[in-house]
């Protein structure tokens, strides 16, 4: 099963493909969409659309983790990472790919056993869990693999019960 992950973000969209074979996981890509902030956002938004669309049609996945957008303090924060979590979705959606959305607090459960992890904990086990060399760099793309990892947790625990 391939598996792809999205941290969705204006400015920085982390994605993680992760293969899971028995229960293993294994790293295949990661990365960031990563648009400037003086760009128009229609544009911004369709870049990102252009580039997830690209990582669909390279690495096939079979299933997409997205996750929710946590609401702080900042309301306009808020909104601008909701206009490119929409367009994740929607261009996941036109693919015909299952999705998965996940609340930070289940990602951090997920990965590390413990909902309210600090950053560093959750990219301390994505590394071990994907056996990689180094924590994977930057942040938003070890988000994304960490998404990935969870929606595969969620899916098997959901097929139990079908």
């Amino acid at each position: 099963m391939r598996i792809l992950g999205l941290d969705p973000g204006t400015a920085t969209t982390g994605y993680g493909i992760v293969d899971v074979e028995e229960g293993e996981f294994t790293a295949v890509a990661y990365g960031t969409i990563s648009t400037l902030a003086k760009t128009p956002m229609p544009q911004r938004l369709q870049q990102i659309q252009q580039e997830l669309q690209q990582l669909i049609d390279e690495y096939q996945p079979d299933s997409v983790g997205v996750e929710e957008v946590f609401f702080g303090r900042n309301v306009t924060t808020a909104i601008t990472v909701g206009q490119a979590r929409g367009v994740l979705l929607l261009t996941v959606a036109n693919a015909g790919l299952p999705i998965g959305e996940y609340s930070p607090p289940k990602i951090k459960d997920a990965v590390t056993g413990y909902g309210k992890a600090d950053k560093a904990q959750v990219q301390l086990m994505v590394r071990n869990l994907l056996d990689l060399e180094e924590t994977p760099r930057p942040d938003d793309a070890a988000d994304g693999l960490a998404v990935a990892i969870t929606h595969y947790h969620y899916q098997r625990f959901e097929s139990l019960y079908d």
